[in-house]
Formats: structure tokens, C-alpha cells, sequence
């Protein structure tokens, strides 16, 4: 049997998977009790795992995440008021299903952007397309886009991800343009997408954050009102494995 010409013809048709698989098999002896149902299946099955983990990595690629993180690595030692059931339950995907928000809140060090990445990655995992973004950086772009003809353009990728994360909302100063540029990605997204906005400051400060009454009436109403709260209490968690580790370093 030609072999290498097979695999030369799996290669071109893009079949790596297969070619894989197929090679994996000419290497076991015993395969030919299997029938060649048997033997196509394990071909395509190998094929399907490699295209779905060749798209989930596009997708962790475009989502562009702070950090490498997964809800199973999540650590629920820490006393932060972390509700394990609500994260259970957004694991699940059903608020994306049901183009929901979610808001994470909490002092600085706590894990609101981890736990953010963690869903996104999550996200990824189950076929969404995610984009990660710090807000101010985003309203700094957004500012720039302006003056050079791209932001439409900019809008309408923003408006079109499945999962929109927003880092460090009311970490810096909203001018006007801010609050405007915020409210046309939170009109565009609502009840269509998911927004997953995380802050420092708790959700009731929000209003006096954004500064003009009228437009953050209106910015609030399409984020708030929709969406599942994580409120994170408790020291850094930096803090916390720092001093661990000091300890253990004097310890010794």
C-alpha cells in the first residue's frame, strides 16, 4: 500500500487531523481487528479535535486576554465573597445565550480580572467570539479613531463580538466624548451581546463616576439593569501571597 501519497493527499486537502491519525495507526500492529468504519471514525473524530482546537485558538488569539486564566484554576480558599453557585451558573453560558451583562466589582488585587479572563476564556471554549479590552485604553482609541476616519469602523467590530470585556471601568476620568463613545458600544450591544465590565468602585457609584446625570441615566440602563453582579470583598490577594511568602521565606 502507498502510504506516503496519502498522506501527501491529506495534507493538501488540509486534512492534518486525518494525516495524524492516519500515521498513528500504520504504527499499530493490532489495528486491522478494527473495520474500516471503525478506522474512518477514529480518522475523522482526530480531525474534528484538531479543527475545533486549531478555532479555539483563533479565538484566545482575538480575544487578545489579560491574563492565562480558567474558571477551573479559579481558587475559592480566599475569603472574598466569591458566590461559588453564581460563577457555576455563569459558567454555564446561559447568560450569553441570553445576551445578559455581567458586572465583577471589588478592591484592587481582589481577582475581578481574572475571574473576568476565566469567563472569557470560557467563552472561547464554548464557540464565542470574545474581544478583552481595558476601558480606558478603549476610550483613548476611540478618541483617536475619531480624528482619522476609523471610528465607525471601530464601532461596528465592537458591536459584533459576542463577548465584550470592559477592564477598570472609572479608573480614569470620563470626558464627554467618553461617556458618549460608551453609551453608541452599549446601545449597539444591548440585548444583542454580552458586556463584562469589571471596577473598583461598587455598582452604586457608578452614576456619580460618569459624571453628566442624563447620559449616565442612559449608559446605565442598558448595562445595570441586565446583568449578574460578582461583589468581591476581602485584602489583595497579591498582598496576601506576598506576605505567605515572606513568612515561609523567614521560616526557613
Amino acid at each position: 500500500m502507498l502510504t506516503h501519497p496519502t498522506l501527501d493527499k491529506l495534507h493538501q486537502l488540509r486534512l492534518p487531523g486525518m494525516a495524524r491519525a492516519f500515521t498513528a495507526q500504520l504504527a499499530q500492529p493490532d489495528i486491522v481487528t478494527l473495520s474500516f468504519e471503525e478506522r474512518l471514525g477514529l480518522l475523522v473524530d482526530e480531525e474534528c479535535t484538531v479543527r475545533d482546537e486549531t478555532r479555539l485558538q483563533t479565538r484566545l488569539r482575538t480575544a487578545a486576554l489579560r491574563q492565562s486564566a480558567c474558571l477551573e484554576d479559579i481558587d475559592f480558599r480566599h475569603p472574598r465573597g466569591l458566590d461559588k453557585a453564581l460563577l457555576k451558573k455563569l459558567a454555564s453560558g446561559t447568560w450569553l445565550r441570553e445576551h445578559l451583562n455581567c458586572l465583577i466589582t471589588g478592591a484592587t488585587g481582589v481577582g475581578k480580572s481574572y475571574i473576568a479572563c476565566a469567563l472569557a476564556h470560557q467563552a472561547c471554549r464554548d464557540g464565542y467570539r470574545v474581544r478583552y479590552l481595558r476601558l480606558p485604553r478603549l476610550l483613548g482609541e476611540l478618541e483617536i479613531a475619531r480624528g482619522d476616519g476609523r471610528y465607525r469602523k471601530l464601532l461596528g467590530q465592537l458591536a459584533h463580538v459576542d463577548l465584550l470585556v470592559l477592564d477598570d471601568f472609572g479608573l480614569a476620568a470620563f470626558t464627554d466624548h467618553n461617556r458618549r463613545d460608551l453609551l453608541e458600544i452599549l446601545e449597539d450591544r444591548y440585548e444583542r451581546r454580552s458586556t463584562l465590565v469589571t471596577s473598583q468602585f461598587p455598582v452604586e457609584q457608578w452614576h456619580e463616576l460618569l459624571g453628566d446625570a442624563t447620559l449616565a441615566d442612559a449608559i446605565l440602563d442598558r448595562l445595570v439593569h441586565n446583568a449578574y453582579r460578582v461583589q468581591l470583598k476581602g485584602e489583595s490577594m497579591r498582598k496576601r501571597q506576598n506576605r505567605l511568602t515572606d513568612n515561609e521565606g523567614n521560616s526557613r
